[in-house]
């Protein structure tokens, strides 16, 4: 295929359906890439009773998960801002070289110290490679065509997320905990060798002003935010005043951070971005029903189906199987719909009406609910999240002018995390509340010290209580859960409303000049114009 530099800077195809030479090996490259930093948020989630053991550190368990979280959520931004100003090929490189450093570390770590140092420098690749994967899709295929490639990243994506615990316990059984990490060597540098060789992107300005107040306002922003909701209610009571001084850090330092990116020559988050209805709309769906949808099932119906259902943890992640099928069967099917139609708004109303459905399904489950009908309940929630997950990203990446296309990504992703985080933790919350509450109505005064406290139930503590008891708390937990999956249901319906405010705008079968947002003009409602 011939190519010919547009005023871009960008290598322009002679022939908007052809794509780059070697696309085939970047784009396995990039899917191996978004694959590694998926599996890195929960791998280690099953491998980690072990991990404590061994390494004697039970109380810093939680920041095994959370190091990594935080680095990457963090990171997220810089990638994006950083990719549109100095170009993407170096940072894909360095975030796999960084995310391979990290995994080195923490697999032959022989403390907690070590290994939670290598989860966070793990977590600074990882974001990157989240990113800045979908952005070079943006560089490489016209927004028209971009639909079918961005589906399976997202596909790709949503089935880390499932069998992420499923690879780190099985892996953990069968070698040891650290293979969890060592596996992310071979992979990612075959990655980084395809990549080196095969990646062809524009060169950009070899110096750029960046924005360190932002980035550490934004950091600071951000830690207070993930430490509220780790350690609220559970580490800490709401009214600790830890957990004060955290939400008073937080909102200061997002007011700063946001009063600073109206002032900086190279805001990291460009305060430009929030005058475009797509960019905002796009955001809000993703924050309240991919983020909240799809993480409070995965965190919470695992341990679920253990209490209610007495399956193994390896078989409660196989029950979730049918979400990531969802994913798949409807993520793939939209994007080939979306590149041979160029019309997109559809998919979030579906998605947003099948999530809220969903949810209000599954506020109905009972202890004697087929697993085969919670099976199907998880297969509706994910072919919802599969219709939305990367067509929200792709309107984004339609309207932002070719500067901002990283930039706009990765804060697309960025307050998706966010949602998700807050999301996760005000479930966590009701839950704990609800749960509290069922357990002091239904057990006895003198059982009590027999279940424990509420944060130390396990399956296995449950199901170990003489047949009465163990009545009394498994009906508990599942009153104190199910209904809150009702109680989301208005969080989902107004998403959908969203959905239907969405602007849809022409998908471009060329790419949008650097300085034009919006290239493309809003689709009457008659059908898409075509170019």
């Amino acid at each position: 295929m011939e190519e010919e530099s547009g005023a871009t800077g960008r290598p322009v195809p002679t022939d908007a359906a052809a794509l780059p030479r070697h696309f085939g090996l970047i784009f396995a490259s990039l899917m191996t890439a978004m694959l590694l930093a998926a599996l890195d948020q929960t791998i280690v989630s099953t491998a980690l009773p072990t991990i404590v053991g061994e390494l004697h550190g039970v109380k810093h368990m939680a920041w095994v998960t959370t190091a990594y979280i935080l680095a990457a959520t963090i990171s997220m931004p810089v990638y994006g801002r950083l990719g549109d100003l100095l170009g993407r090929k170096s940072l894909f490189l360095g975030a796999i070289v960084v995310f391979i450093a990290g995994s080195v570390l923490a697999g032959a770590a022989q403390n907690m110290t070590v290994l939670i140092i290598g989860r966070a420098v793990q977590g600074l690749g990882g974001g990157g490679l989240m990113i800045t994967s979908q952005a070079i899709i943006a560089d490489l295929v016209p927004p028209r065509q971009r639909a079918k490639y961005m589906a399976p990243i997202g596909a790709v994506f949503g089935l880390a997320s499932v069998i992420g615990p499923l690879l780190g316990g099985w892996l953990t059984d069968l070698a040891a905990w650290r293979w969890a990490f060592w596996i992310n060597l071979s992979l990612g540098i075959v990655a980084l060798a395809v990549s080196a060789f095969a990646l062809r992107l524009p060169s950009k300005a070899a110096k750029a002003t960046i924005d360190y107040m932002g980035i550490t306002l934004m950091a600071v922003a951000v830690s207070c935010t993930v430490l509220v909701t780790m350690w609220g209610g559970t580490e800490y009571d709401w009214s600790d005043p830890i957990i004060l001084g955290l939400v008073a850090g937080a909102i200061s330092a997002w007011a700063a951070f946001f009063i600073v990116e109206t002032r900086a020559a190279e805001p990291v988050i460009p305060p430009r971005l929030f005058a475009s209805r797509i960019f905002n709309i796009s955001t809000l769906i993703g924050m309240v029903v991919i983020g909240v949808g799809m993480f409070a099932v995965i965190g919470y119906m695992p341990t679920y189906l253990q209490m209610v259902y007495g399956v193994s943890a390896t078989e409660s992640g196989l029950l979730l199987i049918p979400m990531v099928v969802g994913i798949i069967v409807t993520a793939i099917p939209s994007g080939q719909f979306i590149s041979k139609t160029g019309r997109y708004k559809m998919w979030p109303v579906l998605g947003s009406s099948v999530v809220t459905v969903t949810a209000l399904l599954m506020s109905t489950l009972g202890t004697d609910t087929p697993l085969v009908v919670v099976g199907a309940y998880f297969f509706l929630m994910g072919a919802g999240v599969g219709m939305m997950q990367q067509t929200l990203v792709l309107a984004v990446q339609n309207d932002a002018p070719g500067r901002d296309v990283g930039t706009a990504t990765s804060s697309n992703n960025f307050f998706r995390e966010i949602g998700a985080t807050l999301g996760t933790a005000a479930i966590g919350a009701v839950f704990t509340h609800r749960l509290t509450e069922q357990l002091a109505d239904r057990i006895p005064v003198a059982a009590t010290e027999a279940v424990g406290r509420t944060e130390s139930l396990t399956p296995a503590a449950v199901h170990a209580l003489p047949a009465e008891i163990q009545d009394a708390v498994i009906l508990s937990y599942q009153q104190a859960l199910t209904p809150v999956f009702g109680y989301l249901v208005p969080v989902f319906a107004a998403g959908l409303v969203l959905a239907f405010f969405l602007p849809e705008k022409k998908l471009a079968d060329s790419f949008a000049e650097p300085e034009k947002g919006g290239l493309e003009t809003e689709i009457p409602a008659g059908g898409p114009t075509r170019a």
